[in-house]
Formats: structure tokens, C-alpha cells, sequence
């Protein structure tokens, strides 16, 4: 084993990070769309573990679609490096995929040093992170949370079926439970992330050590009223199912006023039927996404949201379905873990800001099975999930060389 310091190769990861960003781009808006388990999706999957095989790791999908790569001994524990490559629609170049790319070069930069590692280091790319099909199934089939019944009931926003669409990307639905890691088979799990907030660059820092990550409830909401024609029906005589969830966006943002300083309330996926030019709407269907860094704060917050949802329907005369999609709770991350990483950061010379993450994250997930870490990089004004996303190379640089540091204090 030497004691050099090892440091990544930016050359050689940026070329990693563009060649997995030529699957999904659409040319006309710059995004990304590599929904989980699309045929983009699965691509970049296996160039990046084609990319992970030419290193000599030992590679494999499992169950859940995770692709996993290890690096040092064949026994023993691990510790996992790594993120996800999955998108939203019309996502981002960094969400996930850088973090999947600076996992990667860590372990080449560790066989660059010679460094060799008497812990085992794994690359992950997590199937799924970004919540498809409502949850992070990628992180909690490693877990054991993803669930046979959620397995089962689990659909997109356009009601594809998480079964069938693993099953048109090749893989069993039913080997989903044999992903689930043993105790103490994960060592340790890292991740860097873009922050996808403003606070870092407001702040004007070159990192961000998440010491908690928000709880995330989805909350899946119809409103029923009667379809008519938007002529010939007065006013007073509607049941516009519209008006109603018109007026619950319209509210949120007060009542969210009323939680924590870490609540947020946002309406996501919306549709109307019938979605029609001059006709009246007879439902709303709305998801309204409740985060928090306190799980009470997430009850109170949904009790509050579906006590906001019954009060319009009733001055609407409309019908109200719930449907909880998810939940996951808040998630305080490893102190010790975080301790090492702050110190690796103070030896570099890097300002770190110990923060909550309002984004959940596959760390957070992991969380429940072995000490975690979440390192955040800058995102230009704060913006993510869209195709201005951005975040300086230099951050990355910066981000990738805490992480080496951090991955190496850990095995070697």
C-alpha cells in the first residue's frame, strides 16, 4: 500500500460525466429523459457498467436494477460510493449523474495511487432514485423497505405499472427482495450531490456536509365534481373539481407558513378530466408533496393539508379522495461519518456548511442500513430539475477530490 495522496483525474471524469449525458438529451430543450427503466435509462445503465467492467470491477444488476461495481477484496464488508442516473422529465445534466461519475473516478484514482484498499469499495447507480414510480426503490431494495405490496401497487403518473415497465426493461419485478443487503454488509455509504438549492452559492461555499435529509410525504388527492357544459351552466350551478384544487395551490403557501422553517408544500403532478376546451372539469387529480426535517411536522402538516382539501370540497360541493403514495421519514445522517468527512474537508482547506437537505436522497434511504454521508457541491441559483441546471466544474473538482479523500481515509 503507498501513502500518496490521491487525487481524481478532471479530465478523464468530465469525459466519463458526457458520455453518460449522451443518453436522454433532448436536443430541442437541452433537459434529459432518462425516466427509470426507459429504454435511455437502461443504456446509460449499462455503458456505465460497461465503463466500470473495462476497470477490472466486478460488476452486476441486481434485482431491483442497481448497478453495482466492486473494487478490492472479494470478502468482507463494503463501502458503497455512489448516486443514481435516472432523471425527471426533462431533468438536468448533474442530478445524480455526476454523483455516479465521481464515484467511479475515486476508484480509478485510487488504482492511479496504487492505493489498495483493505476495504472493499463498491460503485452503486441506484435504479429508480428520482421517484418514478413514488419511492426510491433502487435504495430500498438495498434496504429491504421496497415492499412486495408497494411493489405491486406502485404506477407512474401515467399510470404504468412499476411490474411492467422493469418487466420491458428485462428485469423480474419478483427478484426485487434479493437486493436487500445483509447488516453489516455495507460499511458505509457516500454520495455527493448538487445541492439543488441556492443556499451554498448564496452563502459563497464550496460545500455543503447534509446532516439531516426532509421526510417526504406524497399524498395523491382527487376532487370529484360533475363534467358540464361551460356555456349553458350558470356559475352557482357548477361543481368545478378545477376551482377547487385552485384553491387549495392557492393556500398552500400559507399554510405552510404555519409549519417549520424546513416545511415545504408544493403541488406536483396535475390532471383534469376531462381536459377538455369547453367543458367544466369533473375531477382534479393532484399530488400535493409535503417535506419537513421533523416527521411530527410532516403528520401535522398532512393532517392540515387534508383538512385544507375537505373544507374546499365541501364550499365546492365536491367529492375527495387521499391516496398516500409514499412516505419516508426525516432522516438524521451519521455524526461520526460526517465528523470524517468535515475533517477531510479542513485538511483540504475547504469551508464546509453543515446543513439540512430539503431533497431526499438515496443516503438518506441508506441511512437505515449503515452510517451515511451527503456532500453537496454549488447549484447556480439554486435551480435543479430543469434543464438550467448547472453547477460550476470547478465545485465538482472540489467535491470529487473530498469525496477521494474521504473514500480513502474510509478503506485503504
Amino acid at each position: 500500500m503507498t501513502t500518496a495522496k490521491p487525487t481524481p483525474d478532471s479530465a478523464r471524469l468530465r469525459a466519463l460525466f458526457d458520455a453518460v449525458n449522451a443518453f436522454g438529451l433532448d436536443a430541442e430543450t437541452g433537459g434529459f429523459d432518462r425516466p427509470a427503466f426507459s429504454p435511455a435509462d437502461m443504456e446509460a445503465r449499462a455503458f456505465f457498467a460497461d465503463e466500470m467492467r473495462r476497470d477490472g470491477l466486478e460488476v452486476a444488476m441486481d434485482g431491483a436494477g442497481n448497478v453495482c461495481g466492486r473494487f478490492g477484496p472479494a470478502a468482507g464488508p463494503v463501502v458503497m460510493i455512489g448516486s443514481h442516473l435516472d432523471t425527471v422529465p426533462s431533468g438536468g445534466a448533474f442530478d445524480g449523474t455526476v454523483g455516479c461519475a465521481v464515484a467511479l473516478e475515486c476508484v480509478r484514482a485510487l488504482r492511479d495511487a496504487q492505493i489498495v484498499p483493505r476495504v472493499a469499495v463498491e460503485v452503486v447507480a441506484t435504479a429508480d432514485e428520482e421517484g418514478r414510480f413514488g419511492g426510491m426503490l433502487g435504495s430500498q431494495a438495498l434496504v429491504g423497505t421496497a415492499s412486495p405490496a408497494w411493489v405491486e401497487r406502485a404506477r407512474d403518473a401515467d399510470g404504468v405499472r412499476l411490474a411492467d415497465a422493469m418487466r420491458a426493461a428485462g428485469l423480474d419485478p419478483a427478484a426485487i427482495p434479493s437486493a436487500r443487503r445483509a447488516p453489516g454488509s455495507v460499511a458505509a455509504f457516500l454520495e455527493m450531490h448538487i445541492e439543488q438549492g441556492p443556499v451554498l452559492e448564496a452563502e459563497g461555499l464550496p460545500i455543503g456536509l447534509a446532516n439531516v435529509v426532509s421526510g417526504v410525504c406524497v399524498l395523491a388527492v382527487t376532487l370529484t365534481g360533475t363534467a358540464n357544459h361551460s356555456g349553458t351552466t350558470p356559475m352557482d350551478l357548477r361543481r368545478d373539481a378545477f376551482t377547487g384544487l385552485a384553491k387549495v395551490g392557492a393556500a398552500l403557501p400559507g399554510l405552510a407558513r404555519r409549519g417549520t422553517r424546513e416545511t415545504r408544500l408544493t403541488i406536483g403532478h396535475v390532471e383534469l378530466v376531462p381536459n377538455a376546451p369547453h367543458t367544466i372539469a369533473g375531477e382534479a387529480h393532484f399530488t400535493v408533496i409535503i417535506r419537513d426535517t421533523d416527521r411530527t411536522a410532516v403528520r401535522v402538516m398532512k393532517a392540515e393539508v387534508e383538512g385544507l382539501v375537505d373544507r374546499v370540497a365541501e364550499e365546492h360541493d365536491l367529492g375527495v379522495h387521499f391516496d398516500e403514495r409514499s412516505w419516508i421519514d426525516p432522516t438524521p445522517l451519521d455524526a461520526n461519518l460526517l465528523a470524517t468527512v468535515q475533517a477531510e474537508a479542513a485538511a483540504l482547506g475547504l469551508p464546509a456548511k453543515p446543513m439540512a437537505s430539503g431533497a431526499g436522497h438515496d443516503a438518506q434511504t441508506m441511512a437505515a442500513l449503515c452510517p451515511s454521508a451527503l456532500v453537496f457541491v454549488p447549484s447556480r441559483d439554486g435551480i435543479s430539475h430543469a434543464p438550467q441546471e448547472w453547477t460550476d466544474w470547478a465545485d465538482i473538482e472540489r467535491g470529487a477530490l473530498l469525496m477521494l479523500r474521504t473514500l480513502a481515509t474510509l478503506v485503504a
